[in-house]
């Protein structure tokens, strides 16, 4: 019995040595992939103004964007709570969602395409599926409209009366 657990006691050392350290294949990995973050992150920094191109505000809110389109709303707001904690603007969450849900469907077998379509509208909040500019005729193009200032100026509408003036407040 003793010759028994001194030799499973010997594997166990040799078997967290082996499981510390990761395989010679999954180093550059990881390397590629910290490289990667940081690369989004200076790219965010570069690309928006203000704190929501600061790193914690890109980090959680593509987090909290990533939520709410995998609809996991309760975790997405104990991660906005977060986002607003480092003065992170809102508005940014929201504008990234809206173009989130512009592009429409995502391939569930592609997981690395929600978070990089995340990213691209964290960067630019006002891209547009390329769907939607491959859907536009290939046919001649209208006329530009004329400017403001040469339109003839419209007859005001009868419907639309002036609003009353506030009355005054009595003491």
């Amino acid at each position: 019995m003793g010759a028994a657990h001194a030799q499973s006691g010997d594997q166990r050392p040799q078997d967290q040595q082996k499981s510390s350290q990761p395989p010679a294949t999954q180093q550059p990995d990881a390397a590629k992939e910290s490289q990667r973050k940081v690369n989004e992150f200076s790219e965010a920094a570069q690309a928006i103004n203000g704190p929501a191109g600061n790193p914690e505000c890109v980090w959680l809110g593509r987090r909290v964007v990533l939520l709410m389109w995998r609809d996991d709303l309760d975790t997405a707001f104990r991660h906005l709570d977060l986002y607003e904690r480092f003065g992170c603007p809102g508005g940014h969450i929201q504008a990234a969602f809206r173009c989130l849900v512009r592009f429409g469907a995502i391939d569930p077998k592609q997981p690395e395409s929600l978070s990089s379509r995340v990213h691209a509208c964290w960067i630019n909040t006002n891209a547009q599926p390329p769907a939607a500019n491959a859907s536009v005729p290939a046919g001649p193009t209208p006329p530009p409209a004329q400017p403001p200032a040469a339109a003839t100026p419209a007859a005001p509408s009868q419907s639309a009366a002036p609003a009353p003036a506030p009355a005054p407040q009595q003491k």
